[in-house]
Parts: structure tokens; C-alpha cells; sequence
């Protein structure tokens, strides 16, 4: 007898039970209508992708992280974001392309990293990006976070907020106190909140030396509403023009974001956000769930002036806003969000055959179908009980008891789970009732 393995999933992998399913797809459909009702545009790319083009711009970390593999002669690797993929598509295909090209994609990502809670090695990402030729008015950044306001509502999530900053401010202030090991400051502040204040200041000062730390804390502690942490930065009288130009840009996301209607409770200044990618080059932001921000983001994304560099001469700048799903979902459900979750049940009635009443059935399931009714039915043998309990349990309200007597008089017997009422009627009838 051959031995029975036990059926078990990897590490770092989602699968959803089916009334969960049902959910996931109906998040993910709403949020998608948002995105094509705002004029963008659906493609997919490939999940393996040769390793050369996407280690070309990101190497270090990533490489670590990526699934990479040889087949035969080919060097591959699977996706790691959607964001690198993209760049390499419209690389390809910028003759084909309407600039500014407005695009979103849903697809899974994988991540060779370590597995932790709510983090997932294969997981959904649904991007949403804007790229142009030579150059991106800066109200796009504002406009892929209302895109993202808006999906948020239209799945009933309301108690959020995004972090935005703008990685230029630190930058050019980095600059302006001539810190020179730019990058190793700015992964230490992009750790900030997940460390404690003694430990973050005492690598600071390894960094940066003690005289300059309390001037960059007072920098990142700046708090007050947007128009008020940016005047601050203002008033702070720095002359690098790159902080100059991070601070307006900053100042005109926070107008567009008020015409473009997302609430000034739904976002934050945060210069703490420096997001780890190091395509990013401006805007970046990211997003937490108001009183449950111990889960971490659930959307991020900002601005690169030039993602597709490795790939063509034209400069190509764009801004991208991704949700992870897997994670947004996963966090929702310990939330208790997922559990009161209302969606429409797609099938709207069950036939049930009783005795040698199939070929009738049939006939009045694909009638219903025809009409863009859903419709299913039982075809095992069982009890009445058991197939009424197999409708409750899918939460289909209509059952079509259907037995000699109904096929005879072209009729049905429809029986409200709900209610626990019958009628009898021609099942074209039923067209008019749905």
C-alpha cells in the first residue's frame, strides 16, 4: 500500500477557504472598477522574467530575496514587484504606448524572505502607475492616492491614513549639514519606528556624528496638520535647493490632494517614510490602518524619475501606488473586517430534480442562464433535506423543486430558503421575479 502524504502548503503561502474567496474576489473587482472608471488601462506580465533585466536596477537586498533558477540556458527569476516588470514593459513597448500611460495590474509576487506574520513569500500586489515621457506633472502623485481613497470606500474600509513625504527634503538636508553617507542615514530612518529611541540615536551618531543628530530629530518629530509641517520645514531656512524643491513638491501634493477630494483626516506628513526601494526619487508614501498600525503598511508607493533607464534611452518618469492584497487581506480578517463583509451571492437559484425530471431541468437551467440568471443544480442522489441544506450552506435563497408534476405542467415549484414559502409557477415567469 503506497504511503498517504499529508496534504500541506509551503511557508509564506496564502490559500483561502471558498466563502472567503468570494470575498478576496469581490474586494479586489471593486477596487479594479475604480481604477478603469479613472481612465486605467489593464496589462499583465510575465511572473518569470530574465534575471539580467530585473537585477539591472535592483541588486543588494532584492538579490537575496528574489526565486532565481536555470533552465537550460536561460537565467531566470520569479517577479519580485510589479513596478520593475512594468518599467520593462513600456521600455519594449513605447512605440505601441498613449503617454502619459495610465496602467494597473494585479498579479502574485514572490519574495524569498523570511516568513512572518502577515508577510507572505507568494502574494496578490494590485499596482496602479502613471509614467510619461520626459517628464510627470507632480499631480499624478496625488492623484494614484486618491485612486486608492477611492477603492478604499468602495470596499467600506474607512479608518486609514497615508504617510506621505518626499525623499528629496532629507536629501537636499543631508546635503545642506554635508553628510556624505547619505544612503546608510537614510535606510536608518526608513527603520525608525521599529527600533527604540536610544538605540536609533546611538547608530545616528555612528553615522553622523553627535552634533548633527539633534537638528535631524527635530526635523523628523515635526508634527501638526500638512500645512503645518510644511511650513515648519519652511521656517527651518535650509538653502539646498533640492530640500527647497522636496518641500514644494511636498506643498503641491497637499493641494491636489484636497481638489482631488481625499479628507485631510485621511492623511499624514511623515518624513520618517523613506520606503526601501531605491528607485524612489520624490513623493513616497505609505499606508496604515488607523488603531491596528502594529500590522504595518498595507499600500505604498512614490514617485521615480527614471525606472526604465536600464531598458531605453528616454527618460521615463512615473509614479505607482500598490496595495498588497494578500497582506490588506489578511490583516482584515484579524481586524474582524473580513467577517462582516457583505457580498451578493452570484447564484441566485438551485434546481433540484426529483424522480425522471433531468432533461426538463436542464431545459429550464439553460433558459435561466440565456437570460444571465445564475443558475446551478444537484445532479447526486440524495435525500430533500440534504439538498436543502447544501442550498443554506451556500447561502442560495431560491431552490427550483422540480418533479413529474412541474415538468408536466411546464411549471416549477419555487421554495424561498429564506422565508420558507413555495410557489408554483411557468418558469418563464422567473425572469420577472429576479
Amino acid at each position: 500500500m503506497s504511503k498517504i502524504i499529508k496534504p500541506s502548503i509551503l511557508a509564506g503561502f496564502m490559500e483561502l477557504m471558498p466563502n472567503e474567496q468570494v470575498k478576496f474576489n469581490d474586494i479586489v473587482s471593486k477596487i479594479v472598477n475604480v481604477y478603469e472608471s479613472n481612465g486605467c488601462l489593464a496589462i499583465d506580465t510575465p511572473i518569470l522574467e530574465k534575471s539580467e533585466v530585473i537585477l539591472a536596477k535592483e541588486g543588494g537586498e532584492t538579490e537575496k530575496q528574489v526565486y532565481r533558477f536555470t533552465k537550460g540556458k536561460n537565467d531566470l527569476l520569479m517577479r519580485f514587484d510589479l513596478t520593475v516588470p512594468f518599467a520593462r514593459y513600456v521600455a519594449q513597448y513605447i512605440d505601441k504606448l498613449t503617454f502619459p500611460f495610465k496602467r494597473y495590474q494585479i498579479g502574485k509576487v514572490y519574495r524569498g524572505e523570511r516568513n512572518q506574520r502577515g508577510r507572505y513569500r507568494e502574494f496578490y500586489q494590485l499596482d496602479v502607475d502613471v509614467i510619461a515621457k520626459n517628464k510627470l506633472n507632480i499631480n499624478n502623485d496625488a492623484w494614484v492616492i486618491s485612486l486608492v481613497s477611492k477603492a478604499f470606500k468602495a470596499i467600506g474600509l474607512q479608518n486609514y491614513c497615508f504617510l506621505v513625504s518626499n525623499r528629496k527634503i532629507l536629501k537636499g538636508l543631508f546635503k545642506e549639514l554635508n553628510i556624505t553617507n547619505i544612503v546608510e542615514v537614510m535606510s536608518l530612518i526608513d527603520k525608525y519606528d521599529k527600533m527604540d529611541k536610544a538605540s536609533f540615536n546611538e547608530k545616528l551618531i555612528q553615522l553622523i556624528g553627535v552634533d548633527k543628530v539633534s537638528f535631524i530629530n527635530k526635523v523628523l518629530e515635526i508634527k501638526g496638520s500638512a500645512i503645518e509641517v510644511i511650513t515648519s520645514l519652511q521656517n527651518l531656512e535650509v538653502n539646498n535647493e533640492e530640500f527647497k524643491t522636496g518641500v514644494n513638491e511636498l506643498k503641491q501634493v497637499v493641494v491636489a490632494l484636497e481638489l482631488f477630494a481625499v479628507d485631510n483626516s485621511e492623511y499624514e506628513i511623515n518624513l520618517k517614510i523613506i520606503r526601501g526601494l531605491n528607485y524612489y526619487t520624490g513623493t513616497v508614501f505609505e499606508t496604515s490602518l488607523i488603531g491596528n498600525e502594529q500590522y504595518g503598511s498595507v499600500c505604498s508607493g512614490g514617485r521615480y524619475d527614471n525606472l526604465a533607464q536600464n531598458y531605453t534611452k528616454n527618460v521615463l518618469p512615473g509614479v505607482g501606488i500598490s496595495i498588497g492584497l494578500t497582506r490588506l487581506f489578511y490583516v482584515l480578517k484579524e481586524i474582524g473586517f473580513i467577517d462582516n463583509y457583505c457580498v451578493d451571492n452570484k447564484t441566485e437559484y438551485l434546481i433540484v430534480p426529483i424522480g425522471d425530471t433531468f432533461k426538463y431541468s436542464c431545459q429550464v437551467m439553460c433558459f435561466l442562464q440565456s437570460k444571465g440568471i445564475a443558475t446551478t443544480m444537484y445532479f447526486e442522489d440524495a435525500s430533500l433535506k440534504k439538498k436543502l441544506n447544501y442550498a443554506n450552506k451556500l447561502n442560495i435563497d431560491k431552490v427550483l423543486l422540480i418533479g413529474e408534476e412541474e415538468q408536466k405542467n411546464n411549471s416549477v415549484k419555487l421554495k424561498n430558503m429564506k422565508l420558507g414559502k413555495e410557489t408554483v409557477l411557468n418558469y418563464k415567469e422567473l425572469t420577472t421575479n429576479s
